[in-house]
């Protein structure tokens, strides 16, 4: 498929940063920067911490703007004794769209499976939304040539058990553990190369119409300076923007990529 065929996604991570002050005021900025025809080339999606998803949601809603509501996790049950989690039914209730499962950050901090981020996925899919499932190496596994390894294993066992029609719609991240807030960024080439190898995994293990259809973001220091670069790569369908997603000029710059 030639590069820039599948629509690219823009999703900006906020993290662990805005109020829902902040986030109303951030989304409005955009608003005001974005274009429709910036939404008809770009689908963009704002990842929110939990707190301000209702605010959003609303914001988003009543000025009738095109950006998507998305969750930065959740977890893998209905309902339940799971103190101070957030169900995926909750989200669907609220108008999430994508929802991001494995993040390199709750792999690394909060010792996430694929086991469990796989589990993850399969509740975000029952409730109808869309998961970005996060794949990515340490700076140890990059530097011991184990960069195309681990990632394989990390496709193979999140998304374990999905079937090819699943990837119509779901999106995978490759975000390298030593790039994320460190302003280190693969470079195009070597992003492509990992990317490529996530689109191949997919075709070996759900095959070709499943590899052709699913869009892979690459996250890690993305900003608008680097962002045109890595896009004009075949395999790269789209950003996980983490920091530079809370400056909406920035953000809006990356979005509109394809202008520049």
């Amino acid at each position: 498929m030639p590069a820039n065929s599948r629509r690219p996604l823009m999703s900006g991570n906020w993290k662990m940063n805005m109020n829902h002050y902040e986030a109303i005021h951030l989304v409005q900025k955009l608003s005001y920067l974005l274009t429709k025809e910036d939404f008809e080339k770009v689908d963009v999606s704002v990842h929110p911490p939990f707190t301000d998803i209702r605010s959003i949601q609303t914001v988003l809603e009543s000025d009738k703007l095109a950006m998507m509501l998305g969750a930065q996790n959740c977890h893998t049950e209905e309902k339940g004794a799971y103190t101070g989690e957030v169900s995926p039914a909750f989200l669907s209730k609220l108008g999430v769209k994508y929802v991001i499962c494995g993040h390199s950050e709750r792999r690394q901090y909060f010792g996430e499976t694929d086991e469990f981020v796989a589990a993850k996925v399969a509740a975000v899919i029952k409730f109808q939304m869309i998961p970005i499932v996060c794949v990515g190496e340490t700076k140890e596994e990059r530097e011991a040539a184990q960069t195309l390894d681990k990632v394989e294993s990390q496709v193979r066992g999140s998304l374990k058990g999905r079937k090819a029609d699943d990837f119509t719609t779901l999106v995978v991240a490759y975000e390298p553990i030593w790039a994320i807030g460190t302003g280190l960024t693969a470079t195009a080439q070597d992003a492509q190369e990992v990317c490529h190898h996530i689109r191949s995994v997919v075709r070996t293990e759900w095959g070709s119409e499943a590899a052709e259809k699913v869009r892979i973001q690459y996250g890690g220091s993305v900003k608008a300076g680097n962002v045109a670069e890595l896009m004009a790569r075949p395999d790269i369908d789209g950003a996980l923007v983490g920091g530079a997603s809370i400056d909406p000029d920035e953000f809006a710059r990356i979005v509109q990529f394809k202008s520049v």
